[in-house]
């Protein structure tokens, strides 16, 4: 095989160098829009739950990997505790990001494995937050990219366009398919709901700057 000359050996060189500044250019931006998180608290009772700043909530069906999201947005690995087993987030929990605004963790519905009586207990506490939360001022909704929307993500979409609230589909975790067919899955799901979904990765780091604007956008008003 011949050996690179030295002008293709700069021009790769130049475009190396193109793609390190773009990265990281992406790196700075992530890790100047959020410098700080720190958890606040579980909640159990709407009279608890805090309303001094914005909220952005966070809604999808257990197991969907909303706390690997939540971590991979503020770069810490254990802020949100991730578990195997569905159900686990019993409580609403608040994370104070940068002093400015909230994560707001709902539990997630579909899978819990909790008695009935107890995941109606939930469901209740949501959607009486959900109902009454004057500061929430968008709603991450994440869907597993690899399955459709159940009737518990169908119903969540109809509060959320009852209620005329701003929120992003996430499609989780976007590195179990392929680029061609997320895009399908994207294009196919965008029709339904109205929105472009956004690809999010844990392991690629897809979708995390494009989320934290669409954040940042709303708690900035």
């Amino acid at each position: 095989m011949a050996e690179p000359t030295a002008q293709v050996k700069l021009k790769i060189s130049y475009f190396s160098t193109i793609f390190f500044d773009i990265l990281t250019r992406s790196l700075h931006f992530v890790k100047r829009m959020i410098r700080k998180a720190v958890f606040v608290g579980s909640y159990y009772k709407l009279e608890e739950i805090p309303a001094d700043r914005a909220q952005v909530a966070f809604g999808g069906r257990s197991n969907v990997g909303k706390s690997s999201l939540l971590n991979g947005l503020v770069g810490q690995k254990k802020l949100a505790r991730i578990s195997k087993t569905p159900g686990r987030t019993q409580a609403i929990n608040f994370f104070l990001i940068d002093d400015r605004y909230y994560f707001v963790d709902l539990p997630g519905y579909g899978f819990a494995n909790a008695p009935h009586e107890k995941r109606e207990e939930w469901g209740r506490l949501v959607d009486a937050y959900l109902n009454t939360a004057t500061q929430l001022r968008g709603l991450i909704f994440l869907l597993d990219c690899r399955r459709e929307p159940n009737e518990d993500d169908l119903m969540l979409l109809d509060w959320i366009e009852k209620k005329d609230v701003e929120f992003l589909p996430v499609l989780t975790k976007a590195d179990k398919l392929s680029r061609s067919q997320i895009a399908k899955k994207r294009d196919e799901l965008g029709k339904v709901l109205k929105v472009l979904p956004v690809p999010f990765s844990t392991i690629s780091g897809i979708g995390v700057t494009e989320i934290l604007k669409w954040i940042d956008k709303r708690v900035s008003r």
